[in-house]
């Protein structure tokens, strides 16, 4: 996939290892942690490094969209989840699209949002 221009970067302090913040990330509740077929509606895999790095991607007809999850360990409790956002966006109602999901913070509120439920299921399942 072609790189996409930046869109922003959230992150996040989960109280959990990386092993239960990963499978948290994939929804998993006791399942395999190799299993990538729980994925959020609308994205395909594009890389991963269980569980380190989690790369997925999209499009529709307005833009292409990619979101890399990085989880880094800092200490045997507690684990950094941060995500990377990048689109492109096409045409004129491409424009319009970026201005109602990014210029209006709608995205950076979904992204957040979701960082805190990943970190709410990890930490529930410590």
């Amino acid at each position: 996939m072609e790189r996409l221009p930046y869109i922003d970067q959230h992150s996040r302090i989960v109280l959990a290892d990386r092993e239960r913040t990963w499978a948290a990330l994939l929804g998993i509740d006791g399942g395999d942690p190799d299993d990538l077929s729980t994925l959020p509606h609308g994205f395909e895999l594009d890389e991963a490094d269980p569980p380190r790095r989690l790369a997925l991607r999209g499009e529709n007809r307005f833009t292409s969209f990619a979101i890399v999850f990085v989880l880094e360990e800092l200490d045997a409790r507690r684990t950094r989840l941060t995500a990377d956002s990048s689109a492109a966006f096409r045409g004129v109602v491409g424009k319009v699209y970026r201005a109602l999901v990014i210029g209006s913070g709608a995205h950076a509120f979904v992204v957040r949002r979701m960082l805190r439920g990943i970190a709410k299921r990890a930490a529930d399942a410590s």
